[in-house]
């Protein structure tokens, strides 16, 4: 079966200061359907420079990555905005969502994006949030809600188009133990639902619940 995500040969350097930093040093990595891949590292190690490649938010200096067989060197940025609002749902540490908006209306926005109908939209919205366990703060805005509501707002953003993969950059790196616990649970969940998942983390208790841990060092996936 071929991979739903594909690395090959993947670099990525950057400018800082006039000089070259190579984020990414050859990395190649397959993710199946179904699979939980937790990437660890020490900070610099590329982790989520990773992350950005698989999603399609940077593209590699060189080498490749294909999506659902699909090489991302060949889509525009129109074509690539395309593939993560139908195809990648994305979860970062700082949630992201705006504080105008109340939880329900920030799950819709993907689902806007995608025009799909408003009450189509509320509808999937708010059934996304009781998956999540916040059926009843639906109308809250993320200022009345805690660290951990606001990540389970931002994991029920992230399926608002179904996505077929999910990415997650330090999805418990903004919260307590308990809480980050809470999250890990739901992860779980999503994973047991056919979820694809790949989530970089520091969190040593996030990383064991994974199916597979791949552990990354100066650029480089460590053997």
């Amino acid at each position: 079966m071929t991979p739903i995500i594909e690395a090959r040969d993947v670099t990525r350097t950057h400018a800082l200061r006039g000089h070259l930093v190579e984020a990414l040093r050859g990395v190649s990595l397959d993710v199946r359907a179904g699979e939980y891949v937790a990437v660890t590292g020490p900070s610099g190690s590329g982790k989520s420079t990773l992350l950005t490649l698989l999603g399609g938010l940077e593209r590699p200096s060189s080498g490749e990555v294909r999506v659902q067989g699909r090489s991302l060197a060949t889509l525009d940025d129109r074509q690539l905005t395309r593939l993560r609002l139908e195809q990648v749902g994305f979860v970062f540490q700082r949630f992201h969502l705006l504080p105008v908006l109340t939880a329900r209306e920030n799950v819709e926005l993907p689902m806007a994006e995608m025009r799909v109908p408003s009450t189509e939209r509320r509808q999937r919205a708010e059934e996304l949030l009781a998956y999540v366990g916040l059926a009843a703060r639906s109308g809250h805005r993320p200022t009345e809600l805690s660290g951990g509501e606001m990540q389970r707002v931002a994991i029920a953003r992230a399926l608002a188009n179904r996505p077929a993969i999910l990415l997650a950059d330090e999805p418990t790196g903004e919260l307590d133990m308990a809480t980050g616990r809470a999250i890990l649970d739901l992860f779980q969940k999503l994973n047991d639902d056919g979820m694809t998942m790949v989530v970089v983390t520091h969190d040593e208790d996030l990383a064991e619940r994974a199916q597979r841990v791949v552990r990354m060092l100066d650029g480089r996936i460590k053997a």
